[in-house]
């Protein structure tokens, strides 16, 4: 369960290629649709996630922090008053790319040539025999053969199964946070940025540890009924707003049991995006700007809000239903917010 965690963490720590990734997979496997209620049926209306949201201030203006989940569904909107309101405040909104990259037509092939094997090698020469033994049992199962998966390493085969289970599910990247709102944004004409290129973010993904790759693919196949709880856990901690759980959830396992992935994929991207964001506080004196990513990037010591909060900076979690933290500590709605 443990892998799994990690697996589901490091692939949904790239927020961009999720959309790109199930565009490319669906044209591959059509998945099979998600059962709908029945017409006229009532389905209870839920309170809208608990958001992860933290105003970053200094004397002239303030930059918004947002942890998105990457694959929601569409019961999980609408979202949060406090980040409708940071929304329109924001005269520009960031995610972890920029969406004419995400948008670009050729970004599905970027992706699929960054899934496959630079050596000439196949995902049958990288896996051991008994593992790839078991993954073509299972594959046959389904009117598959690993024939079809063997171009790829094993992040991009890891990321396939997770997206047709979670789509099972009723998950959908086209509802992840971050997708919603960069078409809110676009469509709003909202001035739009990104903290770094498509290139280099499927670049982070291709270069995680072989050995750590195969290491969460066996875990899934070992125990691939356990990936939909694994799943609920991280969405029902995300949804809740529930920072310590889905702290150790997340962070705290990647950073334990693969600590070289958990340095590529979060401690090194978030040093490069900290001075990014230091420079849409002190490099201008008005205007805020809303920063979307996902929410392992936000969580713990190596996090950007406790980064940003060891500069110097005026840091305060916006969170209108929110119980006020340990210690006294701000968890104001943004109304409420003090004045740059």
């Amino acid at each position: 369960m443990r892998r799994l965690k990690l697996l589901c963490l490091s692939l949904l720590a790239a927020a961009g290629l999720m959309s790109v990734a199930v565009a490319v997979e669906q044209a591959r496997t059509p998945v099979p649709p998600v059962a709908r209620a029945a017409p006229g049926a009532t389905i209870p209306a839920k309170a809208p996630p608990v958001p992860l949201l933290w105003k970053v201030s200094d004397r002239d203006n303030a930059v918004y922090l947002l942890g998105s989940f990457h694959l929601l569904k569409p019961d999980d909107y609408p979202v949060s008053p406090d980040i409708d309101r940071a929304f329109a405040e924001s005269d520009k909104v960031v995610f972890e790319v920029p969406p004419e990259q995400m948008l670009d037509p050729a970004m599905a092939q970027k992706f699929l040539a960054a899934a496959g094997y630079a050596d000439g090698r196949t995902l049958s020469q990288v896996l051991p025999s008994a593992m790839r033994e078991k993954f073509n049992r299972i594959l046959a199962q389904r009117g598959a053969s690993i024939a079809q998966f063997d171009a790829y390493e094993p992040w991009f085969v890891n990321l396939s199964l997770m997206l047709g289970v979670s789509q099972q599910m009723g998950f959908r990247p086209e509802k992840g946070l971050d997708q919603v709102l960069m078409q809110q944004a676009l469509t709003g004409g909202k001035s739009t940025g990104g903290l770094e290129s498509i290139d280099l973010q499927l670049a982070v993904l291709d270069s995680t540890p072989m050995d750590e790759q195969v290491k969460s693919l066996k875990e899934f196949l070992d125990k691939p009924t356990d990936m939909p709880g694994m799943l609920s856990d991280l969405h029902d901690a995300w949804r809740d707003g529930d920072l310590a759980r889905l702290d150790t959830l997340t962070r705290e396992e990647m950073r334990d049991k693969t600590p070289e992935t958990y340095r590529i994929v979060n401690v090194e991207r978030n040093e490069a995006w900290v001075p990014q964001i230091r420079q849409m506080l002190d490099g201008q004196k008005k205007g805020d700007t809303l920063v979307v990513v996902g929410a392992l990037h936000l969580l713990g010591e190596d996090g950007v809000v406790e980064k940003l909060r060891a500069k110097g900076y005026a840091v305060e979690r916006v969170c209108s239903v929110c119980a006020p933290e340990p210690g006294g500590a701000s968890q104001a709605p943004l109304a409420n917010a003090p004045a740059n």
